[in-house]
């Protein structure tokens, strides 16, 4: 990889590659939830998602470039992160808790890939490319504070046992004492 152009294909070519694999992961994680509206949320993200493939591939066609082989290595680091939590066997509450804390750190994620693609794409004088990723950044953004509602709303049935709100109690006794010597 020797120039701009090179990278801002390489990162193109890998968000491709992390909204592909985000459109199964939605469907998964639609599958997964227990409540209802979390369900609809991601399922009108995965439709979203898909129109977001549709406009990258509209980019490399204005470009007159092929999507290199790329693999979005952090998309797959989260995915690989959620096989990972099913494996503990979450109470249904935790899931959708873990669910909208996932789709925060990958909605996050892609803002960022979205506003460096931006800022190239305007460097290099790609207007229309420029108006594409925008239009994808401005769904992850309402995606990612849709995501941020949830996570205010939804909290586990039993945030804590007995026996760790004691310990959360003691530590934060310790913690009092501690200021007052000082």
């Amino acid at each position: 990889m020797q120039t701009g152009h090179e990278l801002f294909v390489h990162g193109m070519s890998d968000i491709l590659d992390g909204e592909r694999q985000l459109v199964e992961a939605l469907q998964e994680l639609e599958n997964d939830s227990t409540s209802s509206q979390l369900k609809k949320a991601f399922a009108s993200h995965r439709k979203e998602t898909e129109q977001q493939v549709e406009r990258l591939s509209q980019c490399f066609e204005l470009l007159g470039e092929s999507p290199t082989s790329s693999e979005c290595k952090g998309i797959k680091g989260l995915v690989e992160e959620k096989k990972a939590f099913m494996e503990e066997d979450p109470a249904e509450d935790i899931l959708d808790v873990f669910h909208v804390g996932a789709a925060i750190k990958t909605e996050t994620y892609e803002i960022c890939e979205y506003k460096s693609l931006i800022q190239m794409a305007r460097e290099m004088k790609h207007t229309k490319v420029a108006q594409l990723l925008a239009q994808n950044l401005k769904e992850e953004r309402a995606a990612l504070k849709k995501m941020e509602s949830f996570h205010k709303k939804l909290k586990p049935e039993e945030m804590m046992t007995e026996e760790q709100q004691q310990k959360a109690q003691a530590s934060s006794a310790q913690i009092r004492r501690g200021k007052r010597a000082a």
